[in-house]
Parts: structure tokens; sequence; C-alpha cells
């Protein structure tokens, strides 16, 4: 018979997205801004230090969702052998993953970024510097990513592009947008979502 009482990872589920999403927010105020200045002292063009900082969070959300999942089919492969209960097999492995994410590879993530943006057709860098320059930003927002997706139900960000229809619900404009215009020119930051639904709004510009 299966016990019917949740899991730690579930008991704590409130407490830790309380915290993960606080985090995400502070990433916006504290980390993001220092990477802005960091870039500026490479690049003059405002806006492309702002498409740098998006894709980077947009990339670093992608790579720790996959390491995520590969963790994830790890974990369960090896407590499966052993696993007789009283809670679940899925309970089980969330527990554990909570417990150990320390043993995720965040530095693999990062280069994975760094790959990643390289080769990126809408961002470009002196050939001298390397991305690797905001790779505390990129860590931090791997970090918070990887901990959303121990979440029920996970945490991740909205999916943007350029030249979409400008959303209230989804964005602030930025100081320096048009706000007469309907269209959004380019992103700075991604919204907070869960299901779908906005959890933290994201930053973008518009003009026409």
């Amino acid at each position: 018979l299966r016990s019917c009482s949740p899991g730690r990872a579930r008991r704590t589920n409130a407490s830790r997205r309380a915290c993960l999403v606080a985090r995400f927010g502070d990433i916006y105020a504290q980390e993001r801004l220092d990477a802005e200045t960091l870039l500026r002292t490479y690049i003059s063009d405002m806006e492309m230090v702002q498409r740098i900082i998006f894709i980077a969070a947009v990339e670093s959300f992608h790579a720790a969702k996959m390491a995520y999942r590969q963790f994830k089919i790890r974990v369960r492969e090896t407590l499966s052998l052993g696993h007789s209960g009283p809670e679940s097999l899925e309970d089980t492995v969330l527990d554990y993953i909570v417990r150990h994410e320390d043993l995720y590879d965040v530095q693999a993530s990062v280069n994975e970024v760094i790959r990643s943006m390289n080769i990126n057709p809408k961002i470009s860098f002196p050939p001298e510097i390397d991305f690797i320059v905001i790779s505390t930003l990129i860590r931090e927002l791997c970090r918070v990513a990887f901990s959303m997706q121990t979440l029920i139900p996970p945490l991740d960000i909205g999916f943007g592009t350029d030249g979409e229809l400008f959303s209230e619900t989804k964005y602030h404009r930025s100081l320096d947008s048009d706000f007469t215009a309907a269209l959004v020119a380019y992103h700075v930051w991604p919204a907070l979502m869960e299901n779908d639904i906005v959890i933290l709004k994201g930053e973008a510009v518009t003009k026409r």
C-alpha cells in the first residue's frame, strides 16, 4: 500500500517557491544591472547590451531545464533499483534532487549557455572579449532555473519574440520605450510564468 503522506519536497513546495520567485526578482534588480554595467565597458550600443542579457536569461533556463531532465533520469534509474516505499518513486526522486541540488553541475550549464550565445545571430560581441564576462549572471540564472524545476508545478520563463504584440500583463515597458507603440522592438528581461500565468512581469522596449 502506498502512503498518502506527501514527500518532503511537496511539503516545502510553497516556501521554496516563494524564495525562488524572490531570488529571480533579485537577479533582475542586482546581477542583471551588474552585467549591464560590465557589458557597457565593451559595447556602446545599449540595445545590444540588453539583447545579450535577455538571451543569456533564455539560454540559462534552457540549459538548466535540460540538465534537470538528465539529472532526474539518472536519479530515477538509481533509486528504482531499491525503491519499496512508502512514498511513490516520483516523490522519492524529487526529495533526493531537492536535498542534493549541490550535485547539479552548474558550470557545465554555464559553458553550454556561452556556446549557444557565441552562435546566436541576434547578438554580437567584440572578438577580443568573451561572453564569459557575464558568467556570474548566467550561473545565478542557471541555479535558480534548475531549482524552479523541482517545484510543483515548475516555474519557467515566458516565450518572447521581436515584433510580438506588447502585453501589459506580461511586461513592463522600458523607460526609453515609445509608449504609444503596440509592438515589442526587443526584450530586456523575460516574464516568470507558472502554468502559462504571469508570476513576475518581464521588461520590453516598444518602438514604432
